[in-house]
């Protein structure tokens, strides 16, 4: 097969849906000799921050001296960025070849296409003597593909309620799924949290007797204007210049910091010179990253209740902006959820479908931000909609795009073809 072929037949397997389970991981992964035994692993959950986090410690190891494998989804452009080894994507040759030799062990395990890239994940970074991987949680944690790993450091970014078709329907629920990431006695940095959360993972710590490192409790950063400060038991770094925005994302370096820390008390070498370049250059596109000259457009993967605060907290810091939002939800996701808190920072919505099988209809985007008396139209494609919130920008308005990642994907396409930069 070529490329193209190797990702027809990856996306193919997505008829066999979302089916949460690690019994055809393992499968696979007995077949292909454990590859997740070769290398030390760092294991992600969480509803958001996963990305920020997993691409802020595996720079960390990176820039220690470590091969450093990253594994993340959903990708923006290529399929390749979900595999990465030093900061680079896997090649296509090397995908193409990855994907013959997976298809040749699976036989009738209908595997699904997340515990298939995971397997190409694992054998891509052992072929490669990756030393360290930075795994991130598909869904959920319990029963998620990467699940079928024994980490050294086990993760939880901050949780709030979403894919409950999958996790369940209430906060309690979804913080059980992800804490079947906890391993007996494999320490877990927890980062901030609601109470009806943190009592969950906390219990399942307690019951794993695995040490915890709670944010809050033992570690915190301390803000001095465009810098701040970690400060742990174990660590204390001063004038730390984060390579991502917002308040949200300072938390998430924390917690890679955290991470770091914990590594370094298990006898991991790590530098403060290499625990600073993760933390300051970092980079993590898509989430709030700003376009084109005088900061004009702003581009945030908020696709949930949690991201969309975040996003609004950001946007308050900024003074009395009104931007021009262009918004796309995927479904089945509550429209509700994602356009209260950013309704009252917007002056218009320009409505659209997410490039995506499902999606929320752009009139009900539409009918909720009229009776909020925001003015709104629909658009039937993301480019037209972009195209016309920036023809309509006035002096010193953003254009913000937010509400799918695979909508910021599809601007940033829009973008990069008209020659605006970043």
């Amino acid at each position: 097969m070529d490329y193209q072929q190797s990702l027809a037949y990856l996306f193919g397997l997505q008829r066999f849906g979302i089916k949460l389970g690690l019994s055809n991981i393992q499968t696979l992964l007995t077949r292909l000799d454990n590859p997740e035994r070769a290398m030390r692993i760092v294991h992600v959950a969480g509803t958001n921050g996963k990305g920020s986090v997993s691409a802020a410690t595996a720079l960390i190891l990176q820039s220690a001296g470590f091969h450093t494998g990253l594994y993340t989804s959903p990708h923006l452009h290529s399929f390749t960025e979900r595999i990465r080894i030093d900061g680079e994507p896997v090649s296509e040759p090397e995908m193409v070849a990855l994907v013959d030799e997976i298809r040749a062990v699976v036989g009738s395990v209908p595997v699904t296409f997340f515990e298939f890239t995971t397997a190409m994940a694992l054998l891509h970074f052992k072929r490669k003597n990756v030393e360290f991987a930075v795994l991130e949680v598909g869904m959920g944690g319990r029963l998620d593909a990467t699940n079928a790993v024994l980490p050294e450091v086990s993760v939880i970014t901050p949780i709030c309620c979403d894919h409950a078709e999958h996790l369940g329907p209430d906060l309690a629920s979804i913080a059980g799924e992800k804490a079947g990431i906890i391993k007996p006695k494999v320490p877990v940095v927890i980062a901030s949290q609601q109470p009806a959360a943190e009592n969950v993972l906390l219990a399942r710590a307690a019951q794993m007797e695995a040490p915890v490192s709670l944010w809050g409790r033992d570690f915190r950063i301390d803000e001095h204007g465009q810098c701040f400060d970690f400060l742990s038991p174990n660590l204390t770094l001063r004038a730390l210049f984060p390579g991502l925005a917002g308040a949200h994302q300072r938390e998430n370096l924390a917690v890679a910091l955290d991470v770091a820390a914990l590594l370094r008390s298990r006898g991991v070498a790590l530098s403060e010179q290499a625990l600073r370049n993760g933390v300051e250059n970092v980079c993590w596109p898509g989430r709030l990253e700003w376009w084109g000259e005088q900061r004009k457009v702003l581009l945030d993967g908020a696709h949930n209740h949690g991201g969309a605060q975040a996003l609004a907290r950001y946007l308050d810091s900024l003074g009395h902006v009104k931007v021009r939002w262009v918004a796309g939800i995927k479904g089945p996701r509550l429209p509700d959820d994602i356009l209260d808190p950013l309704l009252p920072y917007t002056a218009c919505l320009y409505a659209t479908l997410p490039p995506v099988d499902q999606g929320v209809e752009p009139g009900k985007l539409v009918r909720k931000a009229r009776r909020c008396g925001v003015s709104a139209a629909t658009y039937a494609t993301p480019a037209e909609a972009m195209a016309t919130a920036l023809a309509d920008r006035c002096e010193g308005e953003i254009v913000l795009v937010a509400g799918s990642l695979f909508l910021v994907a599809a601007v940033r396409d829009y973008l990069m073809d008209r020659g605006i930069t970043r």
